[in-house]
């Protein structure tokens, strides 16, 4: 399969560089094209993979494209690559709020546009990412899954229904800033106490990540794992009680709902 990565920044680079690991084998199967000219030659270059000076010739070169450009510019690239696009390709995009349909009504093709939508977050840079996957009806199974399995090179993936899309972003699409405002916080107080940031920072973003794989590895409830730590009248029932009181639960629901609010709103 050619793959060609229509813009080239943090996300477009990152699930790029994840699949070259796991298929490092591949270059000369993977095409890219950014507008911004200098940063597209070095990435290139420094991975070793086949550079498109026009969007154009990217679009006649691959099989699988993946539109790795910001919702406000999602327009003007579609506008363009409707022209060159052919029966057999499918679509990726990876944008918040550009939703299948728009793509379809976009391309305007008779015979159908495969499509497929996906939500990464950003873990995705140091191949921790989550990504969501969903696809239109002119996709086989057999289309569908190398793109699945492309997203797998970068973390976990799983396949939802489009309609899950909006939800996705207050999960996991958002949730990292969510996540990384609890380890700020820890930082602080850590170094309020008298720790040196930088230590703090390595306690608090290990204590994160191993809090985080013992709810993925164990398959133990949270709020079971969260009582495990919790001995009567010890220091962590006392932190847990602190945050309860200070409405941390509900808080952190508000904000989640707050991010699937503006997804639908931002929805085309």
């Amino acid at each position: 399969m050619k793959i060609g990565f229509i813009g080239i920044g943090n996300m477009g680079s990152a699930i790029m560089k994840g699949y070259l690991a796991a298929h490092n084998d591949e270059k000369d199967n993977i095409y890219a094209y950014d507008k911004d000219e200098v940063k597209r030659e070095k990435l290139c270059r420094d991975l070793g993979i086949n550079e498109c000076s026009s969007l154009e010739k990217l679009m006649k070169q691959s099989d699988a494209i993946i539109l790795a450009v910001k919702p406000q510019n999602f327009e003007t690239v579609l506008t363009e690559a409707r022209s060159y696009y052919q029966p057999h390709q499918v679509l990726v995009t990876i944008a918040a709020g550009i939703s299948m349909g728009y793509i379809e009504r976009m391309i305007q093709k008779q015979e159908g546009v495969k499509i497929v939508r996906v939500m990464p977050n950003t873990p995705a840079l140091v191949n921790a990412g989550m990504s969501a996957l969903c696809k239109n009806r002119f996709i086989s199974d057999a289309e569908f899954e190398p793109i699945v399995e492309l997203f797998r090179t970068i973390g976990r993936a799983e396949v939802v229904d489009e309609t899950m899309m909006d939800n996705i972003i207050g999960i996991s699409g958002s949730s990292p800033a969510y996540t990384y405002m609890l380890i700020e916080a820890l930082i602080d107080a850590a170094a309020a106490n008298g720790m040196g940031r930088d230590q703090a920072v390595i306690f608090a973003g290990q204590a994160v990540l191993g809090a985080a794989k013992m709810v993925l590895e164990t398959g133990i409830d949270p709020a079971v794992l969260r009582e495990n730590v919790c001995s009567p009248g010890g220091t962590t029932i006392e932190a847990v009680k602190a945050l309860q009181n200070n409405g941390f639960h509900d808080n952190i629901v508000e904000a989640y709902q707050a991010a699937v609010k503006k997804s639908k709103v931002m929805t085309k």
